[in-house]
């Protein structure tokens, strides 16, 4: 059997790569959190339910509020969670804290936007909920309760969207005895639909496609993988039941993307290469996603 590992990329762009997402996925979560979920009282758990609902006892906004329950919660996510998700959280928690500020003064949003509370509910479900999927597909975090569901999941068995519904459920229970019961059912209604959303997201940026290709002419597609793909692939040599020839059958794991790429070459090197192709979401190792 032969093993080829391939070098990793430069950790500058990578890292540069990572916080471009992040800062995506703040942007998407803080326009959910302020104009769909803060006018309607939306309170499906999470710091910024909180904020929502400690807002009404307070002289405080619930953006204020948000900004001092995030980073109480941050100091409690470097200790348990270490130096990288702490520093990516805080990078979260500042920016987010920022842009939430920063929408109040250019446009306050003093009533909803729509009359259609049940529109204004998908949106608030659905900005942060794609948001904190890539936040946590990224070793990050949107702060506050995520933080207390990561480290959940560090110690315990729980995925990270079943420990999410936990934490959040109280804040949730909370907001039917402070609003209405319209109000506290929507905020149940988002509760597990964010939950739901979020593992499936979570899911889908994790898949990946593990190839097994038998192959009468290898070494191209080898080279293929680990030059331009910039993975690895072990082979190993086989015989043919039928026939009881020699074939060479070559393992790899790659990406969606690269998956199509990896096809196509593999029709135009060999076309008489046997294929099959395998999805999967849960491939741990060097190029690919670890523990925490």
């Amino acid at each position: 059997m032969r093993s080829e590992k391939k070098e990793t990329a430069l950790p500058v762009p990578r890292t540069l790569k990572e916080y471009t997402l992040i800062t995506a996925a703040v942007l998407i979560m803080d326009i959910g959190i302020y104009v769909f979920k803060f006018p309607n009282n939306f309170s499906f758990g999470g710091v910024s339910g909180m904020a929502v609902v400690f807002s009404k006892f307070s002289s405080f906004s619930a953006s204020q509020i948000n900004l001092i329950i995030n980073l109480l919660l941050l100091v409690v996510g470097f200790a348990f969670l270490g130096k990288n998700f702490g520093l990516k959280t805080a990078y979260v928690t500042v920016l987010s804290s920022i842009l939430l500020n920063i929408f109040e003064k250019i446009f306050p949003m003093t009533h909803p936007l729509t009359d259609e509370i049940m529109l204004e509910l998908c949106f608030a479900i659905l900005l942060p909920a794609i948001a904190a999927a890539m936040l946590f597909f990224e070793n990050a975090s949107g702060g506050g309760t995520d933080i207390i569901a990561m480290i959940i999941r560090k110690y315990s068995t729980m995925n990270i969207s079943t420990a999410l519904l936990f934490t959040d459920l109280i804040v949730v229970i909370v907001s039917f005895l402070i609003f209405d019961v319209r109000t506290g059912l929507c905020s149940i209604l988002g509760l597990f639909a964010k939950t739901l959303l979020i593992d499936k997201s979570i899911e889908r940026m994790k898949l990946n496609k593990f190839f097994t290709i038998v192959s009468n002419n290898p070494d191209p597609i080898c080279n293929f993988i680990t030059n331009d793909l910039n993975h690895s692939a072990t082979t190993y040599h086989a015989e043919g039941a039928y026939s009881h020839k020699d074939r060479t059958v070559i393992l790899t794991v790659v990406d969606v993307r690269q998956a199509i790429l990896l096809q196509r070459f593999i029709s135009r090197t060999d076309p008489t290469a046997f294929t099959a192709i395998t999805k999967s979401s849960e491939i741990v190792g060097k190029g690919f996603m670890h523990y925490i």
